[in-house]
């Protein structure tokens, strides 16, 4: 009996220590990992990710005031950039040659966090009409997918699904596109 009473008491401690250790980890990471906060208060994230091909893999994921944190995946992404060229499909055609320019001048990274290379706010202002519309501001659309195109070029430099994807955007079929987004695979 006093050792069956021993050993709960072990693993209580064993627990209490183990469960404490990750809160503390995980409240540190969310605050150094901040990479930028937009206009609308949402926080863009990463987190040290896990993917073998390189050990400065990250995930980004978002946190809206009073919601909890996502990951935006390929597929939000691109029904986003619909959504934007129901309403005006000039300037979303805009929009994403910018994010072509944008692609070609991200460079794989060898440290964490990662930093933007290539985005400063000033480059909101030609498409601030296009966040009358959907759920994600041009500023979101434009941090994360740098941050998305910043991580694909260090994991993965002969290929990126999202240049794909944008590249594909107004010229493909809308079906193939995002049957492309949601398989996460280059055609």
């Amino acid at each position: 009996m006093i050792l069956k009473q021993l050993t709960n008491y072990i693993l209580s401690i064993y627990y209490y220590l183990n469960s404490s250790y990750r809160m503390w980890h995980s409240h540190n990471a969310q605050v150094d990992d901040l990479i930028y906060t937009t206009k609308s208060n949402v926080n863009i994230n990463v987190y040290h990710g896990k993917k073998p091909e390189s050990p400065y893999d990250f995930i980004v994921k978002y946190k809206e005031l009073n919601k909890r944190e996502r990951t935006p995946k390929h597929i939000h992404i691109i029904v986003e950039m619909y959504v934007k060229y129901a309403y005006n499909p000039t300037l979303t055609l805009q929009l994403k040659e910018h994010i072509l320019n944008m692609f070609n001048q991200i460079k794989p990274i060898d440290y964490f966090p990662p930093k933007l290379q290539f985005f400063k706010p000033e480059h909101t202002n030609p498409f601030q009409d296009l966040d009358k519309v959907g759920e994600f501001t041009v500023e979101f659309l434009l941090v994360t997918t740098e941050l998305l195109a910043i991580q694909e070029k260090t994991n993965y430099p002969e290929g990126s699904l999202t240049e794909s994807l944008y590249n594909d955007f107004g010229v493909k079929d809308r079906f193939s596109v995002i049957s492309k987004a949601v398989l996460k695979r280059i055609r």
